[in-house]
């Protein structure tokens, strides 16, 4: 299965929607909350090429982008094989 990282803040509606997909999808997910770790918002900007909101969603380092793009990916099946499902 793969590793998914989602850089995430409690109060964001499109995380919860995103940790929801991911969780019905039986993924584990390893989150980083930049409202607790304000340091590592930066990090997250470097890594998603300057992208500044949350959620930034990585799968096996392979960046996702935010829930639009998770759900989209979803829509046309490609979601399960980069889940390795």
């Amino acid at each position: 299965m793969a590793k998914v990282l989602m850089y995430t803040t409690r109060v964001c509606p499109y995380c919860q929607m995103a940790l929801r997909l991911l969780e019905k999808k039986g993924v584990a997910i390893e989150k980083i909350r930049v409202d607790e770790e304000p340091a590592r918002r930066q990090e997250m900007s470097l890594r998603a090429q300057g992208a500044t909101s949350v959620p930034q969603i990585f799968i096996d380092d392979r960046h996702i982008g935010g829930y639009r793009e998770l759900a989209q990916l979803d829509v046309k099946g490609e979601l399960d094989p980069l889940l390795g499902l």
